[in-house]
């Protein structure tokens, strides 16, 4: 179990500003369900979900830097809420599955060319003798604005993307598991990112990012 407590490349918990997050957001509480709920929240819906960010180097998967950053996606933020609880003392992991996402944007699907999301990311905490999944992608806002159901965690049941929408539509399914790791493995990713999207994706990417900088101007 140690080593579900102990920094690392990526899930950098001794960093000085996961430290100190994390303990100011435990401030008060007791019981590790209430810190580990405390820590959740925060994630999800401070730290908004974005997609979009640079995905090919290793320093933007850092808990430290999304962070930093204030966005991620599902894996950056899973990252950040493992380093939060291995700074607090709660053993953390993540866990990496395929997901199909039924409501996918078209903005996102034309970068991505299918709805499989491979090596979604979630994180799991040892809690009262026990592993139980945590989901803090998508944040609350942008649930309320798109009608997704938020992830909801009480700090003792499993907490994963519910299957449908506000509306009954299908959201998500989860396609493929791909099992738990110590930190982030981003070559493996990559490597899956590459065989599922191939590097055409990485180019569209560039260049709606590209596109997107020049409106603003």
């Amino acid at each position: 179990m140690e080593r579900y407590l102990k920094s690392t490349a990526t899930i950098d918990s001794d960093n000085p500003s996961i430290k100190e997050k994390a303990q100011n957001l435990i401030r008060g509480k007791r019981e590790t369900t209430d810190k580990a709920k405390s820590l959740f929240f925060w994630v999800r819906d401070e730290i908004k979900y974005n997609p979009f960010v640079p995905l090919e180097v290793l320093e933007n998967y850092r808990a430290s830097k999304t962070l930093e950053r204030g966005q991620g996606f599902c894996v950056e933020k899973a990252a950040v809420l493992a380093a939060f609880a291995r700074a607090v003392g709660i053993p953390a992991r993540l866990h990496l599955a395929d997901i199909r996402n039924y409501l996918i944007s078209d903005r996102l699907l034309k970068v991505m060319g299918t709805n499989l999301f491979s090596y979604h990311g979630y994180t799991e905490l040892y809690i009262k003798g026990t592993w139980v999944k945590a989901t803090p992608a998508f944040d609350l806002k942008m649930c309320q604005e798109n009608r997704i159901i938020p992830v909801e965690f009480d700090g003792k049941n499993d907490a994963i993307f519910p299957s449908h929408n506000m509306d009954g539509k299908l959201h998500i399914e989860y396609a493929a598991d791909h099992g738990h790791r110590v930190d982030v493995p981003v070559d493996e990713i990559l490597a899956a990112w590459l065989k599922h999207y191939g590097m055409a994706a990485q180019e569209r990417l560039n260049r709606l990012k590209e596109l997107e900088k020049a409106q603003e101007r």
